[in-house]
């Protein structure tokens, strides 16, 4: 897949990679963490402690040849030179084999991954690339806490519901909704209802986890963009009867978890 190189050598070069001591005194070299966010609506990009890299890619989305639709890349070369562009925008310098955490959506299918995989290794060449599913890595940036949790992620193109215990997804549903959508034809009814019934899907009828009355008598933890539109989460709340609580910074919130977890990767590489 030809793509546009990386760019390197710049003064914002403190997400290098990190350095600790062995039990001996000597010097380990650790990848430092990059966590990536290929979204349909935009890409993200945060490097160590660093402020998120965002570029917007929904003009390209509504075109006849979109980079990531419905939460899958469609063009992997586009991907990554708007990555790579986006980096040289910035006049970000790599780190040399990085470790790299990516969000991935719920059901994705191993082709799905295989294509953002070889986009990754195109644009950052890393030493480790792990995946983390979009709901828990935005459930961990929104601090909503341990326990059970019902998670919903309402992006630009795609709406995730997952039952979350200790961060961890036991169940989820997935629709190819989201708030894009609502500038096409769609209601802020018609998201509202799909959602409910998502969460319906997932807490009601035969073969539903235990856990499932549990997380919806907490209520549900709305991310992502539908999470800045408090008339979708009143018509959420309505329709399916339980409360519905706002997470903080939901746009970034699955780029932050996944930062946390490339963190906590680069720490501790056995827990992988």
């Amino acid at each position: 897949m030809p793509v546009a190189q990386a760019p390197t050598g710049h003064p914002l070069d403190t997400a290098g990679n990190s350095s600790a001591h062995s039990a001996n005194g000597a010097s380990v070299t650790r990848p430092s963490p990059i966590a990536v966010d290929l979204g349909s609506g935009q890409l993200r990009m945060r490097l160590g402690g660093h402020e998120p890299l965002t570029t917007l890619i929904t003009d390209r989305s509504a075109r006849r040849y979109p980079l990531v639709k419905r939460g899958r890349v469609v063009d992997g070369s586009g991907c990554a030179t708007a990555l790579t562009q986006l980096l040289r925008q910035h006049q970000v310098r790599l780190p040399s084999r990085p470790l790299v955490v990516a969000c991935r959506p719920l059901l994705a299918t191993p082709a799905d991954q295989d294509l953002t995989r070889r986009v990754l290794d195109a644009v950052f060449a890393p030493a480790r690339l792990l995946f983390i599913d979009t709901v828990r890595a935005a459930a961990i940036g929104a601090g909503a806490g341990a326990g059970t949790l019902l998670v919903a992620d309402v992006g630009a193109q795609i709406t995730e519901v997952a039952i979350l215990r200790d961060s961890k997804v036991i169940a989820g549903r997935r629709a190819n909704l989201g708030t894009g959508d609502l500038a096409h034809g769609a209601t802020v009814d018609m998201l509202a209802d799909r959602l409910a019934r998502l969460v319906r899907e997932l807490t009601q009828g035969a073969g539903v986890v235990p856990a499932a009355a549990t997380a919806l008598a907490r209520g549900i933890v709305l991310v992502g963009d539908g999470a800045t539109r408090p008339d979708l989460r009143d018509r959420l709340a309505a329709m399916a009867g339980a409360p519905v609580h706002r997470a903080a910074g939901p746009r970034t919130a699955a780029l932050t978890g996944a930062s946390l977890a490339a963190a906590a990767a680069a720490r501790h590489p056995a827990a992988d």
